[in-house]
């Protein structure tokens, strides 16, 4: 309606359509009516009757613009392909009031209310409405050209018998890449222990190139996996994490897991083959001794305590950690559980290790006064 606009006359029966799918002519107040409806929409607009719209007087109100929606159409339609503007409604105004009943012959304009309804709701409310139906021209493509087969081609329609062999590919099922097997071996180990051949291929192409250690998939996060199902490679993959920005990340992961036979090994092992910031190791210890201090189940704890007292006396025989900076710690640890054997070993080793001092410092003085004299 707002694309092409129709005269400004009055003359309703005047004005006829070219062809049946144009918009016929309406009046005034319907253009205000919808202008209003599509551009600012009031309250009191919705109220309105189909009657009170058709009698709104309009005259005082101020003329209607709809230039700037016959632009949005036209720029919308100028982006719509020629087929989606070509089509034309499925549905056909029909002037002619034709009559119904025997009461409406001679009677022009009578309209039967009951029929007029009824063709409405089978336009517009039906499932498959054919208000929303448009005639459209068939897009039909051009017929592709035959393809010109050559002489030599036509061999493939009726091959030649020929005996065919197997042949065995002994690369399948193969992996052609290490760093791939590297990280398949190493998400394997994070949940279950490798076979001895496994453990032995890890750790060899580990040693052939250390670089491969960033590309299989260990994580900060995964790091507790690993060491409990599989101790010997989480050490040898420390080891070689010690020059990565992430290494004291992975130690304080380390320390502060959760305490286990497989924990202690791979902290021994990392103590006696480099040297740990203290207070890591420290740390552990104090660990160690809080969840000795703080398990329930009392054969767990006895055990425990056996493993924690043998992993002591190895860092303090090997001279790891300083027995001053924790000897208070160590002692009353040892004291709590004196009915265990290996926290009575501990203790005697502190107090020979305290005797061994304190006899030095004596000593230091004594001879100290004697070379004054």
């Amino acid at each position: 309606m707002f694309e092409n606009p129709l005269p400004e006359d009055d003359d309703n029966d005047g004005y006829k359509r070219e062809f049946h799918w144009a918009i016929p002519k309406i009046s005034t107040s319907e253009k205000y009516f919808v202008s209003q409806l599509i551009s600012s929409p009031t309250k009191e607009l919705f109220k309105k009757t189909p009657n009170q719209v058709l009698q709104m007087d309009v005259s005082s109100f101020p003329p209607i613009d709809y230039s700037g929606i016959q632009l949005s159409l036209v720029e919308r339609q100028s982006e719509m392909p020629g087929k989606s503007k070509s089509a034309i409604p499925c549905l056909m105004s029909d002037p002619d009031l034709k009559p119904m009943t025997f009461e409406q012959f001679n009677k022009p304009g009578c309209i039967n209310q009951d029929v007029q309804r009824q063709t409405l709701e089978a336009i517009i409310g039906a499932p498959d409405p054919i208000f929303d139906k448009f005639l459209r021209p068939e897009f039909i493509p051009l017929v592709p050209p035959l393809h010109c087969s050559l002489d030599e081609e036509l061999v493939w329609m009726s091959p030649p018998v020929q005996e065919h062999l197997p042949t065995w590919d002994v690369s399948m099922c193969k992996t052609s890449s290490v760093g791939t097997e590297m990280r398949r071996l190493m998400m394997k180990a994070f949940t279950s222990p490798l076979v001895i051949n496994q453990q032995q291929q890890l750790l060899h192409e580990l040693g052939k190139n250390p670089s491969l250690v960033f590309h299989t998939g260990l994580t900060p996060a995964k790091l507790p996996d690993l060491v409990e199902a599989n101790p010997l490679i989480a050490i040898d993959v420390l080891l070689k994490l010690m020059q990565s920005n992430q290494f004291t990340e992975y130690l304080s992961v380390l320390v502060n897991m959760e305490m286990s036979l497989h924990s202690m090994e791979v902290v021994n092992r990392l103590t006696s083959a480099i040297e740990l910031p203290s207070e890591f190791i420290y740390l552990y210890v104090s660990n160690c001794i809080s969840t000795c201090e703080t398990i329930k189940d009392r054969y767990m704890q006895n055990r425990l305590v056996r493993l924690v007292c043998v992993f002591l006396q190895s860092l303090i025989r090997n001279k790891i950690i300083d027995i001053k900076d924790i000897f208070i710690e160590i002692q009353a640890f040892c004291i709590e559980f004196s009915r265990i054997r290996e926290a009575g070993g501990l203790f005697r080793l502190l107090k020979t290790l305290d005797g061994n001092e304190q006899a030095t410092d004596k000593a230091l003085p004594t001879n100290n006064s004697g070379s004054s004299r």
